[in-house]
C-alpha cells in the first residue's frame, strides 16, 4: 500500500494525500477525515515522500545509468538534467556499472537520499524480452516502486508505480531489414554488443523480417562483440570464412567498426557492403563515409518521461507504457 493506492481509494489526487498527511490547512476537514479514515483501514504508515510532496522540501530526482560516458547515456543525463532544472528540480546521479549486484546497490544508495522519483537511464535495467533466455532480475525495481515512482527510459517493466518510455526497436530494425532484404541484399549480419532489453528486441526484429521473407537467419552472421571500433573491426577480421553483403548494428561504433573492416578489406562501400548503426550519435557523420543509422530520439523519450513525472508528482493519471517511434537517417553508407 503506498500514496498512490491511497489517493486512489479517496478518490483525490497524490497532492492532497500529502497535504493530509502534513496537516495542511489548504485540505478541508471533511477530506481530511476521509482521506486518514481510508489510511486507518489500509494500515498506511506515510514515509519520506508523502511528507516531502506536502512540504515542498525535496524536488529532486535520482538518476542512474551503467556508464555516463557511454554517449547515448550521456545525452540522456545531459537532456534530463538541464530540463528538469527548468521545473525547478535538482538531479542526484549515479552510474551503477552494468552487473546486476551494482545497480541494485547504485539504487539501495540512491534511496538513502531525498528523491520524489527515481529515472532508470538504459535498457540495461529490464529484464529481457520472453524467448530471449534471459532471466527476471527487476524484483529491485518493483521494491523500489513500493516506496516511490520509477521511470524507466528505453526499457519495459510491468508493475504497480512503474512508468516506461522505450523506441519501439524491434520495429525499427524489421524495417531496416526488410529494406536490405527488398534491395536484394542476401547474407545481413547482425551485429550486438549486449543482451539487454532493447539489444534483443533489436535482433528479435532482424530474425523476424528474415523469417518474413521466407529465410532461416544464420547462427555464423549474429555475432557479438565489445562496443568497440576497433575490437569489432579486429573480430571480424579473424572470421575468415565470413560473407555480408550487409550489415546492421545496435551500436554506432560498432557499424563504424565494420566501416574499418571494409576498409583493411578494401571492399567498397556501400557498393559491396551496406551498413547500419543505431543511435545516430555523433559518431554516425564522424566516419567515412558517413553512417546510415537509426535515431532512437533520445531527447522525445527523454521529454516524455521529463512530463511524465511533472504530470504524475502533480497529482495525474499517465500512461504506464509509451513506445516512441524511431527514424532512419540515410547517409552515405547504404544505397536502397
Amino acid at each position: 500500500m503506498n500514496i498512490y493506492d491511497i489517493a486512489r481509494l479517496s478518490g483525490v489526487s497524490i497532492a492532497t494525500v500529502s497535504r493530509v498527511v502534513n496537516d495542511s490547512p489548504k485540505v478541508s476537514d471533511k477530506t481530511k477525515e476521509k482521506v486518514r479514515k481510508v489510511m486507518e483501514e489500509n494500515n498506511y504508515t506515510p514515509n519520506v515522500f508523502a511528507r516531502g510532496l506536502g512540504l515542498g522540501s525535496m524536488q529532486t530526482l535520482g538518476i542512474i545509468c551503467s556508464d555516463v560516458s557511454d554517449p547515448y547515456m550521456a545525452k540522456a543525463v545531459s537532456y534530463l538534467e538541464k530540463n528538469l532544472q527548468g521545473y525547478g528540480y535538482d538531479c542526484i546521479l549515479y552510474c551503477s556499472g552494468y552487473e546486476e549486484e551494482d545497480k541494485q546497490q547504485a539504487v539501495e544508495r540512491i534511496l538513502k537520499k531525498q528523491i520524489d522519483a527515481l529515472v532508470l537511464v538504459g535498457s540495461d535495467y529490464a529484464c529481457a524480452p520472453h524467448g530471449s533466455g534471459e532471466g527476471n532480475h527487476d524484483s529491485y525495481i518493483h521494491n523500489v516502486a513500493k516506496k516511490l515512482p520509477v521511470f524507466l527510459i528505453n526499457g519495459f517493466v510491468e508493475g504497480d508505480n512503474i512508468y516506461c518510455m522505450l523506441t519501439d526497436d524491434f520495429q525499427a530494425v524489421y524495417d531496416v531489414t526488410e529494406e536490405l532484404l527488398f534491395s536484394g541484399k542476401k547474407e545481413i549480419l547482425f551485429l550486438t554488443n549486449s543482451s539487454s532489453y532493447s539489444a534483443m528486441h533489436k535482433q528479435n526484429g532482424y530474425i523476424a523480417a528474415l523469417k518474413a521473407y521466407g529465410m532461416e537467419p544464420k547462427k555464423d552472421l549474429i555475432l557479438h562483440s565489445e562496443n568497440s571500433i576497433y575490437a569489432t573491426r579486429d573480430m571480424l577480421l579473424r572470421q575468415r570464412s565470413l560473407h555480408f553483403d550487409s550489415a546492421v548494428a545496435t551500436e554506432d561504433r560498432l557499424a563504424i567498426g565494420v566501416i574499418k573492416y571494409a576498409c583493411a578489406r578494401g571492399l567498397r562501400i556501400p557498393g559491396e557492403i551496406n551498413v547500419i548503426g543505431y543511435n545516430n550519435s555523433e559518431l554516425s557523420i564522424s566516419s567515412e563515409p558517413e553512417l546510415t543509422t537509426i535515431d532512437n530520439r533520445v531527447e522525445v523519450l527523454c521529454k516524455t518521461a521529463i512530463d511524465s513525472i511533472m504530470a504524475l508528482l502533480s497529482g495525474n493519471k499517465i500512461r504506464k507504457k509509451q513506445l516512441i517511434k524511431c527514424h532512419l537517417i540515410k547517409r552515405s553508407t547504404t544505397d536502397f
